[in-house]
């Protein structure tokens, strides 16, 4: 049986982008040594869609109530949060500190 994952997201800039993790989303850590943070992740669920190339990859948080979440951020990444909405609800438009979205 499986009882977890592990997600890898690569980043030019690994460092702030940890610092986003950490400080902006609010995800604890561990070290696993030499600075290499491993963070806690809430529930989480896969999907598998069809596409022209591979290496793509989507990344989401859900949260009851985005506005709150994201005012009640330890540290926002800026003070305004624009919205897209796709077929499951509302994604908000922010970048990790690397230059992901």
């Amino acid at each position: 049986m499986i009882s977890g994952a592990h997600v890898v997201l690569y980043s030019k800039d690994a460092e702030a982008d940890r610092v986003f993790f950490r400080d902006v989303l609010g995800f604890s850590a561990v070290d696993a040594g030499d600075g290499w943070l491993i963070f806690a992740l809430p529930p989480a669920e896969a999907a598998i869609h069809p596409s022209d190339r591979n290496g793509a990859q989507e990344f989401y948080f859900m949260c009851d109530d985005l506005q709150k979440r994201w005012q009640n951020s330890p540290r926002r990444a800026s003070s305004a949060l624009s919205y897209s909405r796709h077929g499951g609800g509302r994604s908000p438009n922010c970048r990790c500190r690397a230059g992901a979205r």
